[in-house]
């Protein structure tokens, strides 16, 4: 590909923003109802599980919006990237895409399942959870790694390598990391939705104080992993600007004592949304090492834009889904926002 322009340049990078944007948003929305999902799998009492899915059932689908609309806008803006990468993290998306599907009929057929069936699809909607939460961590930890591509001239690049080249140490770790992370933001979720007096919002309340411990060992350790694994982190991290990233991790820990104070005075919404701080903090840290590169030493935002009338028309035609998208899932959470008891069971 030649030189960009200087508009096709803004466009590619404002899409680029922006399908950052609808990644980070969707993990915080849709990560908290797979966490519950997760936690719902040591949870004995049938009635309560279904409590559960009660308490999601009116924002899941529009959370998991954001997933679609990301898709699309790297599929339109970014088209080699995202055919390559589909390629290269075919297996993670099939799984995480399974995962998908069966968390969805989970939660929608529970009402025409036989009484002695329910805890089968009880348990294919918290296994499901793990399995988009493990998955999409190791998607992610691949990423990181790069993968190599085709270099022959007047072609598109592709994809070269083999189908389990995704599987390395970290990757692996990465997946596990994020079923912690997302545990202790199902456990918040579940105390923030639920009536005090609940069993299952005190079963939470032990959860998630076991949980954040684990995370609070899990982000560091992937933090040092990184730095060990990919010289490119370093030498962003401790270069000229080291005391301006060295904000980013001060950032994160003053966000997760204001998200511990609050879960101890019981104040779960504002517990969550300071959890959610973090993530984004956290986000926004890697979106800014990577810079500009999206898949490291593979593709940088130039390289795998589309042409600037491709991507000018995907503006004038798509942009307006952003603001409609917003204010569907901001409408969704207010009408479901009060709390939830145990005989809320969804289809019970």
């Amino acid at each position: 590909m030649g030189p960009l322009t200087h508009i096709q340049h803004v466009l590619a990078t404002g899409w680029w923003v922006a399908a950052a944007f609808c990644l980070v948003l969707y993990v915080v929305l849709d990560g908290a109802d797979l966490g519950a999902g997760i936690f719902s799998l040591f949870i004995p009492d049938p009635d309560e599980r279904g409590a559960i899915m009660q308490a999601m059932a009116g924002t899941w689908d529009a959370n998991e919006t954001w997933l679609v609309v990301a898709g699309g806008v790297l599929f339109g803006s970014f088209p080699f990237i995202y055919g390559s990468v589909l390629s290269y993290l075919l297996i993670p998306f099939v799984f995480i895409l399974w995962g998908i599907l069966t968390r969805a009929v989970a939660l929608e057929f529970r009402h025409l399942a036989e009484p002695r069936w329910k805890p089968l699809t009880d348990r294919a909607f918290g296994l499901s959870s793990l399995v988009v939460t493990f998955f999409g961590g190791v998607a992610v930890g691949a990423v990181l790694h790069g993968f190599p591509l085709t270099d022959t001239p007047n072609t598109v690049p592709t994809y070269v390598g083999g189908a389990f080249r995704f599987i390395s140490p970290f990757s692996v770790w990465t997946g596990i990391a994020a079923v912690i992370v997302v545990s202790l933001a199902g456990g918040l979720f579940v105390r923030a939705r639920f009536e005090p007096r609940e069993r299952v919002r005190q079963r939470a309340e032990a959860w998630t104080e076991i949980v954040f411990y684990l995370a609070l060992g899990a982000v560091p350790i992937s933090v040092v992993l990184m730095m060990v694994t990919f010289p490119w982190a370093r030498q962003t991290w401790f270069g000229p600007d080291i005391w301006l990233w060295a904000l980013i991790p001060l950032a994160a820990i003053g966000t997760t004592f204001l998200m511990r104070r609050a879960n101890r005075r019981d104040r779960n919404l504002a517990a969550l949304l300071w959890l959610d701080a973090t993530i984004v903090i956290m986000a926004a840290g890697l979106i800014a090492t990577l810079w500009p590169a999206i898949v490291p030493g593979t593709w940088t935002i130039d390289s795998g834009a589309s042409r600037e009338i491709t991507l000018l028309r995907f503006y004038l035609t798509l942009a307006f889904l952003f603001p409609v998208t917003l204010m569907y899932n901001w409408y969704q959470i207010w009408v479901f926002r009060a709390r939830v008891a145990k005989l809320a069971s969804y289809h019970g």
